[in-house]
């Protein structure tokens, strides 16, 4: 019962972490006002992990993990290379859509931060470069075949993720300034998850 409840507890913390680094960012959270929300006294955020820069670093490799895993592909036999590249945008746009602050995180803590993207890269990059050797090499059969023009993985990733970014990072403000209902508004992002499949497989075409 012991375990249980310290399990529980060190879930509630992360999760309530979680929450305001997103809203936030790292620098103006505090490990107090994390164990004030999660319902706990300081001490406890530091038993459990100790500084907050452990417990800010777990929820943010986690979260980073995200945008790197979703290129990944979702595969199924038989699609062809466009088929399985909607799978990818439509898989990174839900991702996104169900974190949609995520964006701000990455942006924020990159740039304030630069050595997060060093000690990221040593630490996943291994594995990432595998999923994007393997596309590239797709890539360039799709290019040498006649099927898509000349153009890079890296283009590619970088339409992905500014499309699918873009739309939820300044959503509130296309929301408020097109005075749209959330039923509208869940309309438009359906539309435009569409839209972004439509926009850069159009832009591969010879």
């Amino acid at each position: 019962m012991v375990k249980e409840h310290e399990v529980g507890l060190e879930q509630k913390i992360l999760e309530t972490a979680e929450q305001l680094f997103l809203e936030k960012g790292f620098a103006m959270t505090s490990t107090t006002e994390i164990a004030k929300k999660a319902g706990c006294n300081q001490a406890l955020v530091h038993y459990y992990f100790r500084t907050k820069e452990n417990l800010f670093q777990s929820i943010f490799e986690r979260k980073i993990k995200l945008v790197v895993a979703d290129f990944q592909a979702r595969e199924a036999p038989g699609l062809s290379f466009e088929e399985r590249l909607k799978i990818k945008i439509e898989s990174h746009f839900e991702m996104v859509r169900a974190n949609p602050r995520l964006p701000f995180l990455v942006m924020n803590e990159f740039t304030t931060n630069p050595a997060r993207i060093e000690a990221f890269r040593k630490k996943h990059m291994a594995d990432s470069g595998s999923i994007l050797s393997q596309f590239e090499e797709e890539l360039q059969k799709e290019i040498k075949a006649g099927r898509i023009r000349e153009t890079t993985t890296l283009d590619i990733i970088m339409n992905v993720v500014s499309l699918n970014a873009m739309l939820f990072m300044a959503g509130n403000i296309f929301k408020s300034i097109s005075q749209l209902s959330d039923a509208q508004y869940e309309m438009v992002i359906e539309h435009r998850k569409q839209e972004h499949v439509r926009v850069i497989l159009a832009s591969l075409r010879p």
